[in-house]
């Protein structure tokens, strides 16, 4: 099965294979890594791209499983990160009619990070009107039948052309006429700015030579 790392409301690339292969394992054994999607998304805004942070709390030894990496109530993020999705995309198509579905994830208190990035991740598949089975791991996962290795390859860090079955396709962004499209931005960009069409994007942007 796919393996994936947990994410924060992970980029489209990610829905992609959610949804290509059908399901996927949540690695949750790995060591936390910063600076990835793992607590970070990418959204669009008014003055360009901008990332959302989770800040989480440091463990002692440097070192930490991902499935016990906390949540810090540091800085007000939660109603910082609403704020910034609002001001971003209220006037996109469809944010008053998804409002409600992703305002709780800002005002309820999880605990462990790889918790709320679950529930987040299965409110998005309800969303765009997927139904993979998510599962998490029970130790660390070996590297999938593919021989891709994607809690690395999907990274801020990387390239989407380094992905051989991920081709972005264009869908309408509310901010497209200042600087044009952005691919791979956050599914939260996507849901907002396409609604029931987000599965469609998904569909156009698999590479059809998969297994």
């Amino acid at each position: 099965m796919l393996i994936l790392p947990s994410a924060y409301l992970p980029p489209v690339q990610y829905f992609v294979h959610l949804y290509r292969r059908g399901g996927c394992i949540i690695e949750q054994h790995e060591h936390y890594l910063k600076q990835t999607y793992r607590n970070r998304c990418v959204i669009d805004s008014p003055n360009g791209a901008l990332a959302l942070t989770i800040p989480v709390e440091k463990p002692a030894d440097g070192k930490c499983l991902m499935k016990d990496i906390r949540i810090s109530d540091h800085g007000n993020w939660r109603h910082l990160h609403w704020q910034a999705l609002v001001a971003s995309y209220y006037n996109s198509p469809f944010f008053e009619y998804y409002q409600d579905d992703f305002r709780p994830f800002f005002e309820k208190k999880w605990s462990f990070l790889v918790d709320f990035n679950e529930e987040i991740l299965h409110k998005c598949c309800e969303l765009i009107d997927i139904q993979p089975e998510i599962v998490r791991s029970d130790s660390y996962a070996k590297t999938d039948e593919e021989g891709v290795d994607y809690r690395s390859l999907i990274s801020p860090k990387n390239s989407v052309e380094m992905d051989k079955f991920f081709l972005p396709s264009k869908y309408y962004q509310v901010f497209q006429h200042k600087e044009g499209f952005k691919p791979n931005l956050s599914v939260a960009d996507l849901i907002f700015n396409m609604g029931p069409e987000s599965v469609l994007v998904l569909q156009s942007s698999m590479v059809k030579n998969d297994i």
